[in-house]
């Protein structure tokens, strides 16, 4: 039908996409969670089958019913599709890598009507594109996820530290990330808190004890948090500790950048304007993702579609309560300023490597004001012409194009 009448095609999955990638103003969504929303596990096999439209929350809890988990979101009411289809980094992903290092099968509509199966054996190409590639070549309506097993509960949760204790916190994590091992991962957000002041979030996770942990950590821990909100958590709360924040129904502008280590010169810059801007109803923050890399980048670039980089994932993010067209290119203008003042501040990173996480990136829709030319041609770098070849043999005529569309060859 939206062939037949020349209708943009959206589709919906968890519906978390800022960029507008999951919705259509005057064309057809294709809304996949209100039918296929599920998760059913093979504990023999170890796998977990998921409808395309399912929220994380859902595999999370479903799969430690059996002692199992997988690379899922850091905000479980997250989309599963979006999520594995643009890549999908983790808590586990310094053990078991990206999302889609653990996607073994998926099924997918193309733009003829087939109804294909993608793996390792048949088709593909197919499974290829999507590893990556979002949803450039149909509508995904299945994946089938690797688990593996995964203790009750982590240690997790949120130390609070004061802006003038960025120095030495930077020095830490520095640090600290030269020695990570597979069990452990850290989010850093400079932000304002909920009573106006302004602070340093550090989100620990360690995949063991309390005890563990707080060893694990122990760096941090002298440095002196004036909150220490960590502790041992049932593993299905994990995902849950950004929720608070991440909420429905505010205004939210996303951009994406990485850096190849932190920089307190230049994060001191940003932290100031995150300051400058922020009030009870507009609020900046900058998160900056710590997960080790080594597995995620043991795996050949040219394995799937997504673009591995050595470099860390970091989030500015905006939030506003009032739903206007201000308010919103209020949020693109401070969001870019912040992330200039971030990458200005990196030396050894290419142009691609800065574009950061394409899950993150605003420009991911087509017809919006940071979209540049030839946008999907960076994100996917030196896979982009082998995308062309199996983006011309399943949607030769671009039906899919609402995410990173990508050109047929």
């Amino acid at each position: 039908y939206a062939r037949d009448s020349g209708l943009p095609i959206a589709i919906r999955g968890g519906g978390h996409s800022p960029a507008g990638a999951s919705s259509s103003e005057g064309g057809l969504v294709i809304d996949l969670s209100r039918y296929l929303n599920e998760a059913k596990v093979d504990p023999e096999k170890r796998v977990v089958y998921v409808g395309g439209g399912a929220l994380w929350d859902v595999v999370d809890k479903e799969a430690i019913k059996y002692g199992l988990a997988t690379v899922g979101g850091t905000v479980n009411h997250t989309g599963v599709g979006g999520l594995v289809l643009g890549g999908g980094y983790g808590w586990l992903s310094p053990k078991h890598g990206l999302a889609i290092d653990n996607l073994v099968q998926a099924t997918v509509v193309t733009a003829d009507g087939s109804i294909l199966t993608a793996s390792d054996t048949e088709n593909p190409d197919l499974f290829f594109g999507i590893r990556g590639g979002g949803c450039n070549f149909g509508v995904v309506t299945e994946f089938v996820l690797r688990l593996h097993p995964q203790r009750e509960k982590v240690y997790a949760g949120m130390l609070v530290f004061p802006p003038p204790m960025l120095e030495k916190l930077v020095n830490v994590t520095q640090k600290w990330s030269e020695r990570t091992g597979e069990k452990e991962a850290m989010m850093q957000v400079l932000t304002m808190g909920p009573d106006g002041k302004f602070a340093i979030l550090v989100v620990l996770f360690f995949n063991g004890s309390e005890a563990e942990g707080r060893e694990n950590f122990k760096a941090f821990f002298d440095l002196g948090p004036v909150a220490d909100f960590t502790k041992e958590i049932p593993y299905e709360e994990l995902n849950t500790l950004q929720n608070q924040t991440q909420f429905h129904g505010q205004g939210m502008y996303m951009k994406g950048i990485s850096q190849r280590k932190p920089d307190f010169e230049s994060i001191t810059k940003a932290f100031d304007h995150v300051q400058k801007v922020s009030g009870p109803e507009f609020k900046a923050n900058i998160l900056f993702e710590y997960f080790p890399l080594a597995k995620i980048n043991a795996v050949s670039s040219n394995s799937t579609a997504f673009r591995r980089d050595p470099t860390s994932s970091v989030l500015v993010l905006m939030n506003w309560k009032e739903n206007t067209e201000e308010n919103a290119e209020r949020g693109r203008i401070v969001a870019h300023e912040l992330a200039n003042f971030i990458v200005d501040g990196q030396q050894g990173v290419s142009p691609t490597q800065i574009l950061g996480y394409s899950n993150y990136d605003p420009g991911a829709v087509s017809g919006k004001k940071d979209v540049m030319s030839d946008k999907a041609k960076a994100i996917f770098a030196d896979n982009y012409p082998r995308l062309q070849k199996i983006k011309k043999r399943y949607d030769p005529d671009n039906i899919f194009r609402k995410w990173f569309p990508i050109t047929p060859a």
